[in-house]
């Protein structure tokens, strides 16, 4: 959550920003301050659709993932991984959120880095550091938080929005101070740079906060999670953490770090996070000294440490509450609470899932299922009259609206983005992610203005044979052949399906057809040549390939040697002379390594 990714471009919001104050006598006119003023927006302008172009390309996001492991590397800890993968699913997957129509589906992955971060690129990849992944202990409620965080600064495009007006509000800056030399560069370099932070960047770390908490709770994990994890992120930075960058004094006067951070202060997040709990379960459970569990202002339990190695006293008390507010929040009347007697004779309630397990377990310690079943049955009585449950129904009802404006948004969007998303669609086909090329074509099946519907059955018939889904592809793709018999890219597609199959003779004729309905098409020479080069058929595969090159002269890399040598052997002779000179270099560096030995 701490990271930064090329500075600004990897969380943020909105800033007001600040403006300095011109002398008088040297203010500057009206039509120097409409040139400023327009040069500013035009920057901002420029900056946004460039980040936002990156981060709706396909290529971007795996590059992005591939830069940030081979930077990194890839965590050894299968048991990290699965931990992560089995959090970030079930967010994906049951969340309650909208991607914007110009966003990525979420990838992630989880690097070696030793640092206490994790981040969302503007390609709306997460990249998770393992230092975070054990400095939270795996604990999934606490990760959930976490992720849900950065998977917000993805949906609200936050590093295309913070990159955008840095580059804005320094420009801006930069020209009054070119106009009145107000103040010197350094100074205005500090300056920007606080403001930056201050009225850009942190106010996203709130939303993000606020957005993921509700991701993470639709979802199906602990409410108290988030107000959790800045609790552990606390103690981790100030008692745990070997970088001396990420340290926290335990004196906030001391933290003077936090007043040039581009992150709210982690006791404020803390905080922030609790009431919202609190709020979720209509405002009845609270923590207090942060370890005394009350409902409506009448304590129930305090909790104690469980664990041996720190004292988790104050996650406990989160994770205990948020069970709490939880049952509040999913239950309309005191019978969803399942009070009943166990085997000891104690009162007992809800499920033994994992979210309540902190709750169950302070429950039994400190023998107070009697006492919460009366405190819950005062609760709901209470609501009859006070109006809180109808107050947290509101609150929902405003969220789910907002929700569904957005996908409203979605669903009547333009064809030219429509087809965008099919060709990142069938981008991830050709990266062989099968499962994120058919969430695409769902995307372009539910939109209201679909522009091509052969073109999208036929690359959503790929995108289910890249999942393995054969029989399913081939229904898509005799679909999309049905629907325009004069398509070139009905017959590829299903061409490439029964290539992947094995059934080169059903590819090939497709191919043919392809080549009638457009001789220029430079694909079907190449499937074809492909094929015919599997199959041992050479003089067709030449033929193929050499009418590859004569289209699309830049596609030689993609000709074997074997057929370059006669097709074009000036292009043959100088990719021989590269390997040459590849090798002769790799033997020279091979033979000084080994003498130096």
């Amino acid at each position: 959550m701490h990271k930064k990714i090329t500075t600004i471009v990897a969380t943020g919001l909105v800033g007001a920003g600040i403006w300095l104050p011109l002398p008088k006598a040297e203010a500057v006119d009206a039509w120097g301050a409409a040139a400023q003023a327009l040069g500013v927006f035009a920057a901002y302008q420029s900056s946004l659709a460039s980040i936002l172009d990156l981060g709706n390309n396909v290529s971007a996001q795996v590059q992005s993932r591939a830069q940030d492991l081979e930077q990194n590397g890839l965590d050894p800890n299968a048991h990290d991984v699965q931990v992560v993968d089995q959090v970030m699913e079930q967010l994906v997957n049951k969340g309650d959120y909208v991607l914007k129509v110009n966003s990525l589906p979420f990838i992630w992955a989880v690097n070696d880095s030793k640092d206490f971060n994790a981040a969302c690129y503007p390609t709306n990849y997460i990249s998770i550091n393992r230092a975070l992944v054990r400095g939270l202990n795996l604990e999934p409620d606490e990760l959930a938080a976490v992720f849900a965080h950065e998977m917000t600064h993805g949906l609200e495009q936050h590093s295309a929005k913070n990159y955008a007006k840095a580059v804005a509000q320094y420009m801006g800056m930069s020209m009054i101070n070119m106009e009145t030399g107000s103040m010197d560069w350094n100074k205005l370099n500090g300056l920007a740079g606080y403001s930056i932070a201050k009225n850009i960047t942190l106010p996203t770390e709130n939303e993000a906060d606020e957005g993921g908490f509700y991701i993470m709770t639709s979802a199906g994990f602990n409410p108290g999670g988030g107000a959790a994890a800045m609790a552990r992120m606390g103690y981790y930075l100030t008692y745990e953490t070997q970088n001396f960058l990420e340290y926290q004094d335990p004196d906030p006067k001391k933290q003077e770090r936090e007043s040039y951070s581009d992150h709210p202060e982690t006791r404020q997040r803390e905080e922030r996070l609790a009431k919202l709990m609190s709020d979720y379960g209509c405002g009845h459970v609270t923590v207090q000294n942060r370890q005394d569990i009350y409902i409506d202002g009448e304590k129930l339990l305090t909790v104690t440490p469980t664990s041996e190695d720190y004292d988790n006293t104050v996650e406990t008390a989160y994770l205990t509450a948020g069970a709490l507010a939880k049952a509040f929040h999913d239950y309309d009347r005191i019978q969803g609470w399942n009070f009943r007697t166990d085997s000891t004779g104690r009162i007992t309630c809800l499920s033994n899932d994992r979210v309540n397990v902190a709750l169950l377990d302070n429950l039994a310690k400190t023998q107070t299922g009697e006492k919460l079943q009366a405190l819950v049955e005062k609760a709901y009585a209470r609501e009859a009259v006070d109006g809180a449950r109808n107050k947290m129904w509101a609150a929902a009802v405003k969220r789910v609206q907002a929700l569904d404006n957005r996908r409203e948004d979605v669903l009547n969007a333009d064809g030219k983005a429509v087809k965008k998303m099919r060709e990142n669609a069938d981008a991830y086909s050709d990266f062989g992610w099968g499962e994120k090329a058919n969430l695409q074509m769902k995307r372009v099946f539910a939109s209201r203005k679909l522009d091509n519907l052969a073109e999208s059955q036929a690359i959503s018939a790929r995108a289910k044979a890249v999942n393995g889904d054969f029989a399913g592809a081939l229904s898509e793709a005799d679909k999309a052949v049905a629907t325009d018999s004069k398509n070139i890219y009905t017959y590829l597609n299903r061409a490439d399906i029964y290539h992947m199959q094995g059934e080169w003779d059903k590819a090939l004729a497709d191919l043919a057809k392809a080549k009638e309905i457009d001789k220029k098409n430079a694909i079907s020479y190449y499937l074809a040549a492909v094929i015919e080069d599997e199959q041992g058929n050479s003089e067709a595969a030449k033929a193929d390939f050499a009418e590859l090159y004569r289209l699309q002269p830049k596609s030689v890399s993609k000709i074997p040697d074997v057929y370059l040598q006669d097709i074009a052997p000036k292009e043959y002779n100088a990719r021989e002379k590269k390997k040459a000179e590849a090798r002769k270099k790799y033997a020279e560096e091979w033979k000084k390594s080994h003498k130096d030995k």
